[in-house]
């Protein structure tokens, strides 16, 4: 096949017979018996009406345009037929290549065979299966990156976060001036779990502590373990007494609850110091452990299974609970 997108016409200026590819993009819409110049719009040469016009410009590259809906560039040539019997537009869709072949689903077999359109489009293809797959790649070596970012950032055991989490997360808040309260807590009597019944109760008992701490959290909330039996919890925006005092009081009593392990029960109790960093006061993340910590120290020296909230001043609550 030659010209497979070609058209003949008649002296008239109408279509009398259409190679494969010009049937093919007309779709649904017949070509013979239909006027070229009311199928295509000729954006140059101007001024050409006629069939007689047309055939002044034979041999000049003819810019056109497909009529609704498509409206896709087009360039031709036309040679007229000896004796004046009309002429031979034959069609290519030049740059616009790309965009033909995706709306009109070309194929090889829609162009001449010596067509180096042909060769583009296989180039074209390689370089899309190149793009793809380099795409994926990306997409998986991102993906490692993230699950090894998580996994340095995560206490295996819990599958909370880590201390290395939490040394990236409260400077951040910190220099964003950014409030949260910071809860420190300890468990008690979790060593005699260990020495008594074993490192498996153990980590069945942190576990199960883990789960008391998420579910007394928010999403936005950071709840890391940074020690054996230690853990940080930080509450984005949370810094008033009453809530923080409320918290972890409900974590004392959902962490006293008996643990079954096996055919035994793990009894652990938990200590609770927090610290507020209220946003708009200097402080520093060493400062604000060091508080929490104090008043966790605090709490065990009342007897464990308490809170103490650290206060830099003296405030007047009547209340054990603040330091």
């Amino acid at each position: 096949m030659l010209c497979p997108m070609h058209v003949v016409l008649n002296t008239s200026g109408h279509v009398s017979h259409a190679g494969p590819t010009a049937v093919k993009i007309a779709g649904d819409r017949p070509l013979v018996g239909e006027r070229f110049l009311e199928l295509f719009e000729l954006l140059r040469p101007r001024a050409v009406t006629s069939m007689a016009q047309l055939l002044q410009v034979a041999g000049v590259k003819l810019h056109l345009r497909t009529r609704e809906p498509t409206q896709s560039g087009i360039k031709g040539v036309l040679v007229p037929l000896p004796d004046g019997g009309g002429a031979v537009v034959n069609l290519s869709f030049g740059i616009s290549i790309l965009d033909a072949v995706r709306d009109y689903a070309l194929t090889s077999a829609d162009f001449a065979a010596t067509d180096l359109t042909i060769e583009m489009l296989y180039l074209v293809e390689a370089k899309s299966a190149a793009m793809a797959a380099s795409r994926k790649l990306n997409q998986r070596l991102q993906g490692a990156m993230i699950a090894a970012e998580e996994q340095a950032f995560t206490d295996t055991l819990t599958g909370l976060k880590n201390r290395r989490a939490l040394d990236h997360i409260l400077p951040r808040l910190v220099q964003e001036r950014r409030a949260f309260g910071l809860m420190h807590l300890d468990l008690d009597f979790f060593k005699a779990v260990n020495d008594t019944m074993g490192h498996p109760a153990g980590d069945h008992v942190l576990q199960r502590v883990a789960r008391v701490l998420v579910e007394s959290s928010r999403d936005d909330d950071c709840v890391a373990r940074v020690g054996g039996d230690e853990f940080v919890l930080v509450f984005r925006g949370i810094t008033d007494d009453e809530t923080l005092g409320r918290i972890a009081q409900r974590i004392i009593s959902e962490v006293e609850k008996p643990i079954a392990f096996q055919e035994q029960t793990c009894k652990v109790s938990a200590s609770v110091g927090i610290a507020v960093f209220p946003g708009d006061v200097e402080a520093t993340v060493d400062q604000l452990m060091a508080d929490a910590d104090r008043a966790l120290y605090a709490s065990k020296h009342k007897g464990r299974a308490t809170y103490t909230i650290f206060a830099p001043c003296p405030r007047q609550k009547d209340s054990p609970d603040v330091l």
